[in-house]
């Protein structure tokens, strides 16, 4: 009807249904067509990336779109320098090591900690 307003958040809800049933669609033409099953990675788990267990479940998809876009965010290298400090330590037997890499992990988490605290105030998270 004209004059109506439409609720946009029921406008945006029918828009990624639309989305989801045509992706659907397009898989299930892949799969009959066979194009899915000659994919190099077909039937395997996907490779997990250095730092992917460390970053919070909600950044993980973002991270991985941008960073195959060639575009990864610098949060990213953030959490991927915290997996290797941390595998570092593990490796460590040194005490005066293990010291100076506990030191560098801690900093790099508060950094971390305030960086996604402003985030989260900033309501970009």
């Amino acid at each position: 009807m004209p004059g109506m307003a439409i609720d946009p958040d029921t406008h945006r809800n029918t828009l990624l249904r639309e989305q989801d049933e045509r992706i659907a669609r397009d898989l299930a033409e892949s799969m009959r067509s066979g194009e899915l099953q000659s994919a190099a990675s077909f039937g395997r788990p996907l490779a997990q990336t250095d730092g992917w267990d460390e970053t919070p479940v909600e950044f993980r998809m973002a991270f991985k779109v941008l960073k195959n876009a060639g575009m990864p965010p610098p949060e990213l290298a953030v959490f991927k320098t915290r997996a290797e400090l941390r595998a570092q330590l593990e490796a460590a037997v040194d005490n005066g090591e293990k010291q100076v890499l506990r030191q560098q992990l801690a900093d790099l988490e508060q950094a971390l900690a305030l960086r996604l605290e402003g985030m989260r105030a900033s309501g970009t998270l």
